[in-house]
């Protein structure tokens, strides 16, 4: 009896429940990525007090947590850098990952933002009667589970484009015999030294982990289903991407499509004999209208060229350590790295639809950072961090003009601000 006594005492200690209501005097930011960091930011900049919400344990969680080892930014660092705050001067070109992540948390201390983290966004309504926003958040621990109402003016989305990653399901893929990881979970290709590893997916990532591998002596074979565009990183020492926006400023779209085909013919030659074809419609285009971005290629094409990493057309299915190729083509493997890309997680908790679609992105892509009734996206247009860096300012200098009119308060500020929530027990 005292025993199961005890027993009881630990299940109530476990599901001990605590409720909680919070005001917060400005807007509350979902997600502690780039993109909310620089909205933090710019509010800050603004004296508009904020609360950010995480639901990890640190900044940047897809950067620190669900990378891999050799990762480093695809763009040079001035396209890639945050509002108010360029990257030092003693950076490379194209900083790894581990210096994005010190810039990253050297931005937050910089402007004071200090999200409240372990806080999972269940829902966030806004609520017609009141005429503001009520987002439910819980935190949990081995003894308690923390549920808290946070009632706000304005709501930023910025949970961004890679929230999830994206499984697919693939006949027998359950029942297969090896190793199958996500590449959110792919860290080197250390461990997989002479191991034939297929590699599901053909963008940046999917390339970049079959030259890790490549690179550590596995066997990789990298699916290409469909048709994707490869571009060089660089052309004569100079950022392919630089070159497109300098020629975008000046050309039409199509002419600058046509130019960099040109360059890639060049510097690259024909891919297509190694079973990478292109797409009809040009780069910069199919960028714009379906947000497919180009690989930019560091060293994978060289790979493929020299036969280190095994270009093969789709899966049909698993069998045991086998799999069935479209072609009728069977393949022994040992593990599989699914570099099948992200999605985002807006539908899952978010309750409007008026301004997000059901893919979980804004419906209006070019005015895609501002909706109705206080709500704001960034990080969604599908342009980078340079893009992140553009909807931030914009939503800041929105919600900051609101600000200083109803608080009367000068346009200028001498020290960072940030006004306490009033928290209240239900």
């Amino acid at each position: 009896m005292e025993s199961m006594v005890r027993l009881m005492d630990q299940e109530q200690e476990v599901t001990t429940t605590t409720n909680r209501c919070i005001w917060v005097n400005g807007p509350v930011i979902v997600g502690a990525g780039p993109s909310g960091l620089a909205t933090a930011a710019c509010l800050r900049e603004q004296n508009v007090p904020f609360v950010v919400l995480e639901r990890a344990d640190c900044i940047a969680s897809l950067w620190q947590n669900r990378t891999y080892d050799r990762l480093k930014l695809h763009l040079p660092k001035k396209f890639c850098q945050l509002p108010k705050m360029p990257f030092p001067e003693s950076f490379p070109e194209y900083p790894t990952k581990r210096q994005f992540i010190d810039y990253l948390e050297s931005y937050a201390s910089r402007f004071d933002i200090n999200p409240k983290f372990n806080e999972c966004v269940q829902t966030a309504r806004f609520d017609e009667t009141s005429g503001l926003w009520r987002v439910k958040t819980v935190s949990s621990t081995e003894s308690t589970r923390t549920e808290v109402e946070y009632i706000c003016r304005w709501l930023v989305v910025a949970t961004g484009e890679n929230a999830e990653r994206v499984v697919p399901e693939i006949d027998g893929l359950d029942e297969f015999t090896g190793e199958v990881i996500h590449a959110c979970d792919y860290k080197s290709g250390e461990k997989f030294a002479g191991k034939k590893v297929l590699v599901v997916g053909c963008g940046n990532s999917g390339m970049e982990v079959s030259l890790d591998l490549a690179n550590h002596f596995a066997k990789p074979s990298m699916v290409v289903r469909s048709s994707f565009h490869v571009m060089p990183r660089e052309v004569m020492g100079k950022s392919t991407f630089e070159l497109a926006m300098k020629m975008l400023a000046w050309l039409p779209l199509w002419l600058v499509d046509k130019i960099l085909l040109v360059l890639c013919w060049l510097v690259l030659g024909n891919i297509e004999k190694y079973g990478l074809k292109r797409p009809e419609m040009g780069p910069m285009a199919l960028k714009s209208v379906k947000g497919k971005t180009p690989v930019l290629d560091i060293g994978a094409l060289e790979k493929i060229r020299s036969g280190k990493i095994n270009v093969v057309p789709g899966v049909k299915r698993f069998d045991g350590n086998r799999v069935e190729l479209v072609n009728g083509e069977q393949l022994e493997i040992d593990s599989v790295v699914l570099a099948t890309g992200y999605r985002s997680n807006v539908p899952y908790w978010l309750q409007e639809s008026e301004f997000f679609a059901k893919n979980g992105f804004p419906k209006a892509a070019n005015s895609g950072w501002k909706g109705r009734t206080g709500l704001y996206a960034v990080g969604f247009t599908r342009r980078g961090l340079s893009g992140v860096s553009m909807d931030a300012v914009k939503i800041a200098q929105d919600i900051g003009s609101v600000w200083k009119l109803e608080t009367k308060q000068p346009s200028k500020r001498s020290t960072a601000s940030h006004r306490r929530c009033i928290s209240q027990q239900f």
